[in-house]
């Protein structure tokens, strides 16, 4: 496996599309361990235009999406494909979420992610978001592989 994956090999492990598949690459991945992803914020983001006109932020519930895009991601990277095929990956709980400063466009946002433990479908991870070296966010949450219906 890679280290790193393009938005195409992300698309071929996620079932998000645009808008709302927010990483653009997956970076220095150890495998079932930890990433980074990169999210690009950009002035015409579609979460940016409403949010605030004026003030763009990049709302804090995408940031935790994107934390737990960027986990799905590495773990489905990092697993047999016959595990994750005809599955999806569900937010299970979401916890410890801090906004530290808010993210604004145009900014490269660096999700360093971590995967706790696993424990059968149900895995835990922790995550800090960073632009230019400022821890921007960090949260803990867990996430579930169900089968798709």
């Amino acid at each position: 496996m890679e280290d790193k994956l393009n938005k195409e090999q992300i698309k071929e492990l996620l079932p998000h599309r645009e808008p709302m598949l927010l990483i653009d690459q997956l970076i220095n991945i150890k495998k079932l361990q930890s990433a980074t992803a990169i999210v690009n914020v950009k002035k015409d983001s579609f979460f940016v235009q409403g949010h605030f006109p004026g003030e763009p932020v990049m709302p804090g519930v995408l940031i935790v999406e994107a934390f737990g895009q960027a986990a799905a991601a590495l773990t489905a990277s990092g697993i047999d494909k016959s595990t994750y095929e005809n599955k999806l990956v569900f937010l299970m709980t979401i916890e410890k979420a801090r906004f530290r400063i808010p993210v604004v466009p145009d900014c490269k946002l660096e999700l360093n992610i971590e995967a706790i433990r696993s424990h059968g479908r149900v895995w835990k991870y922790k995550g800090e978001a960073y632009v230019n070296s400022k821890k921007m966010a960090d949260a803990q949450w867990a996430a579930t592989i169900v089968d798709r219906k």
